[in-house]
């Protein structure tokens, strides 16, 4: 008898590679449209070796085609190989234990598109705030770095009390002037670090998504995407027969934001316990920061009524109408707070110029 294939063999190879979302797409997209077209499943992934271009995934897909031919389901290969989250997973080892894998593959592939497309618009949305940021402290190392040493000398010059603003403008382009080519790396290094840690490393990038949580217009926008992605994952999840406990689980690994997947956990394990959603919502702190009180009643009755997943997935439709005139206006709420913090960035360094000139003038009356 085979030995059931175990995730631990192969996480240690996923462990140190990277599969993008298109490609996983991509190797999904492939394996649902060959198979709705009637081929078996091995000859499907032999297929998808050899059309998917990615090295990394030719390797894994192999493995995949080697547990499928040694008679292992589809669903527990995919589990073993961890190239799919856990929702994924689920889909298929429901499709393939009801006979509806072609129809739960499609609603993957649907699923996956509509993942790709929030993440999509949340970059959309930071792109020109965060270009207009990156350009700005570019500028002010520039300037730092070749005018403010010359203004140093100059100033320096002047017989004529200098007030605190260029003062402290002479002391950064003395030390620009002496250290810029180790400063202006070690800056920019640093910028770096700290938008990786405090953004990406799983571990602490909460920290960075309380921040964002700040702006305005952002936080409206990642609460449009979380319900919407709520709404679409749950609702085809219970749709497909995942029992809700399993289906809230796979929600919450799934979450983009910190908050959201801590209440999708929780939520998992009330229900487990036996608790009623409605429940569970009444006692939940701070649920009005991550829901409006509507979806709360949309839900309430949706389990009341026994018509839960199809609520759900008509909370997907509306939100995601929302997220797109969120997106589109996210900018215009972000321009005036780009153009302050442009505008304070200029005006300090006008005054520390212009203070000592109007002083030097001055002096000169007298």
């Amino acid at each position: 008898m085979n030995e059931t294939p175990r995730p631990t063999q192969l996480n240690r190879f996923l462990n140190n590679i990277s599969i993008s979302a298109d490609e996983k797409l991509l190797f999904i997209e492939h394996v649902t449209m060959l198979l709705a077209a009637g081929m078996d499943m091995i000859h499907i992934l032999e297929s998808a070796q050899e059309d998917i271009k990615s090295n990394r995934l030719r390797k894994i897909i192999r493995k995949l085609r080697d547990d499928v031919d040694a008679g292992f389901p589809l669903w527990q290969a995919l589990d073993a190989s961890q190239l799919m989250p856990r929702h994924v997973v689920s889909l298929v080892r429901i499709g393939e234990q009801s006979g509806r894998l072609p129809e739960n593959l499609k609603i993957v592939v649907g699923q996956q598109r509509r993942d790709r497309e929030f993440a999509a618009r949340i970059r959309s949305a930071l792109l020109y705030p965060g270009f207009v940021l990156m350009l700005t402290v570019i500028i002010g190392l520039g300037i730092s770095w070749f005018i403010l040493p010359k203004l140093t000398t100059i100033f320096a010059q002047l017989d004529v009390d200098l007030p605190l603003v260029t003062r402290l403008l002479i002391i950064v382009g003395a030390e620009f002037g002496r250290h810029g080519a180790i400063i202006v790396p070690s800056i920019l290094i640093g910028l770096c670090v700290l938008i990786y840690v405090v953004f990406i490393w799983h571990r602490t990038r909460f920290t960075g998504q309380a921040l964002l949580l700040l702006l305005p217009g952002v936080r409206k926008l990642v609460q449009e995407i979380e319900i919407s992605h709520l709404g679409y994952m749950l609702g085809t999840l219970l749709d497909a027969g995942l029992p809700i406990v399993e289906a809230l689980d796979s929600v919450a690994q799934s979450a983009i934001f910190y908050k959201y997947k801590k209440f999708y956990l929780r939520a998992a394990r009330a229900v487990n316990d036996g608790q009623p959603l409605r429940i569970f919502f009444a006692q939940y702190h701070h649920i009005r920061k991550l829901f409006p009180s509507s979806i709360e009643q949309l839900v309430v009755a949706g389990e009341q009524s026994g018509a839960l997943p199809k609520t759900l997935l008509d909370i997907g439709v509306m939100y995601e109408e929302k997220i797109t005139n969120t997106t589109k206006n996210l900018s215009v709420i972000l321009e005036p707070i780009l153009l302050v913090i442009v505008w304070l960035g200029v005006i300090t360094v006008a005054l520390a110029v212009v203070l000592p000139v109007y002083s030097l003038i001055g002096g000169l009356r007298v």
